[in-house]
């Protein structure tokens, strides 16, 4: 598992898109198998990157709730 945290405590984790769900939220599963709930960053909104299904993208969580998260780059297939 991936844990790197940046300067404000947050942990970036890589997932995979598995369904795409109302208001631009997504239900990713991560490397170690965990399902959450992430949203789109507002950088990625603002640049109009689109994240579909199959996608594989980074995302930033709190230590404090492990079931929601933040979409904060888009990678390759």
């Amino acid at each position: 598992m991936n844990n790197n945290t940046n300067d404000k405590g947050l942990y970036r984790l890589k997932g995979n898109i598995v369904e795409a769900l109302p208001n631009t939220t997504f239900r990713v599963i991560l490397e170690d198998g965990k399902e959450i709930i992430a949203h789109l960053a507002g950088k990625m909104r603002m640049h109009r990157i689109k994240v579909l299904t199959g996608d594989i993208v980074t995302v930033e969580m709190s230590p404090y709730d492990d079931k929601k998260g933040r979409i904060v780059f888009r990678g390759k297939k």
